[in-house]
């Protein structure tokens, strides 16, 4: 007897938040398709293009992060130290605050700084963060989504295991949210945010003292859980 597995469908921005690319650059690569061999779409959400995700993961597996972004980081000492937005540039971001970024959003995802510089006065005291090329390029060759990690241990950082039955009104972070909206991981959530598809997380209920980083009520989360559930 055969028996057909249900697909998993994902839009333009998980994919993008997974394989480090922007939402524009998968679209682009679905209308480039005939020549690059980009899955068909397997499925319509409002006006949001649905893929196959085992399919397109498969795909990407078996591409190089040159080809699929046209960039290729130019030759550098490996010892060479660049800071933040320097290493944004060497990786081929157009926002030179992509490192932190990274840094900021996805804790665990960018690799710490090889270097650390206390700079400044010891009224305005500052840190420089520095990394090495040779950091760098290990990151990309084996960061999630490049296509290069399977089997790898490097990976982005489980989601935490959050119960659904706890305080209303406890405050959680971005990785809880995303645990409790089934994503995969911080990136998905954030992206997908980003994008307007999480419209009751828009306005975050509150931030932290520290870095002031998002924080919504579970009551909130679980809510934007089942639109998210009754939209599909």
């Amino acid at each position: 007897m055969n028996s057909q597995r249900t697909p998993r469908l994902a839009d333009a921005a998980e994919i993008a938040a997974e394989q480090n690319l922007s939402s524009a650059q998968i679209t682009n690569l679905y209308n480039k398709r005939s020549e690059n061999g980009f899955p068909e779409i397997a499925g319509m959400r409002r006006r949001a293009r649905l893929w196959d995700h085992d399919e397109v993961t498969t795909w990407f597996a078996q591409r190089t992060p040159a080809r699929i972004t046209g960039h290729t980081p130019p030759s550098r000492d490996p010892e060479d130290l660049l800071n933040a937005a320097d290493a944004s540039r060497f990786l081929g971001y157009k926002n030179i605050s992509q490192v932190n970024n990274f840094l900021r959003d996805h804790p665990g995802y960018f690799p710490e700084p090889d270097v650390i510089e206390e700079m400044g006065t010891p009224e305005r005291p500052y840190r420089r963060k520095l990394w090495r090329v040779r950091t760098l390029l290990d990151w990309q060759a084996s960061r999630p989504g490049s296509g290069r990690h399977l089997g790898s241990e490097r990976g982005a950082p489980a989601l935490p295991d959050v119960p659904v039955d706890g305080d209303p009104d406890e405050l959680l972070g971005a990785s809880q949210a995303a645990a409790l909206l089934g994503y995969k991981s911080v990136g998905s959530f954030t992206s997908s945010l980003a994008q307007g598809y999480l419209p009751l997380l828009q306005t975050p209920d509150a931030y932290t003292e520290q870095r002031g980083r998002r924080r919504w009520t579970r009551k909130r989360i679980l809510e934007q859980a089942e639109e998210r559930r009754l939209r599909k």
